[in-house]
């Protein structure tokens, strides 16, 4: 994290951390896996899962930022620092901080390579079901809202189709439930603590840097919003209202 601060110094832009996310989760997941000692046929599936989830998400947040320059949130921060303070504050309010947030959230992937529960069993299973439902909401939710952005005729108007259709953030959802998969397979091997951290992202989620910051934009720039807002539930999904 340290040295992609650096290169946000060179680059004036401090949203490349956010196309590190993913990446830097597979990286975390990588590491535990050639340095814990737990069930090898675990290990490799716990592996796969978080290096297939990590590399879609930063290359999608890669091409869909690929030079638009620096995300609105961090220009903000920089007019209410000032550009001569804000280099050195955004390692601590961004770099550092995320640094400590991944190696937090990623208790379940090395607990569940940590310890040795002798064999698969069905929270295994489970863990692979709801991974399974949470790569479809958080891909197929960013593969339809691409698709929607990418028609000029979209403009200004509201996606309510597909997986948006029953939750005004399926992609979120998505995200928070491929981390409660990944709870599930530490449960497997044997740890109920790292559950945990499967909590913490989906607070960050809801509470911080998703739903709740991306809802006060939406309901202010778009006016149809706020009827999508009445139908639609919010974040775990369900059929919409009359």
């Amino acid at each position: 994290m340290s040295l992609l601060w650096f290169i946000s110094i060179y680059k004036k832009n401090v949203s490349i951390v956010d196309l590190f996310w993913g990446i830097g989760f597979v990286i975390l997941g990588i590491f535990y896996f050639f340095n814990t000692e737990g069930l090898e046929i675990r290990k490799t599936i716990v592996s796969i899962l978080v290096s297939i989830w990590g590399i879609r998400l930063s290359l999608y947040l890669t091409w869909r930022n690929w030079n638009k320059g620096e995300d609105f949130r961090y220009q903000n921060f920089r007019k209410q620092f000032g550009k001569k303070n804000y280099w050195w504050i955004s390692f601590f309010q961004t770099f550092l901080l995320q640094g400590i947030l991944m190696w937090l959230i990623s208790a379940p992937l090395l607990s569940s390579q940590f310890f040795k529960n002798n064999s698969l069993n069905i929270f295994d299973s489970i863990a692979i079901i709801i991974w399974i439902i949470g790569f479809i909401f958080e891909a197929g939710g960013d593969y339809q809202l691409a698709n929607f952005k990418n028609n000029p005729q979209n403009k200004g108007k509201v996606l309510n189709t597909g997986l948006w259709k029953y939750s005004r953030h399926p992609n979120y959802f998505g995200d928070a439930t491929i981390w409660w998969s990944f709870g599930l397979f530490s449960v497997a091997a044997g740890n109920y603590f790292s559950l945990l951290s499967s909590l913490l992202m989906t607070l960050l989620i809801i509470k911080i840097s998703g739903v709740s910051l991306l809802e006060k934009t939406l309901k202010s720039s778009k006016p149809q919003y706020r009827e999508y807002i009445k139908k639609t539930p919010a974040f775990f999904p369900w059929f919409p209202k009359k």
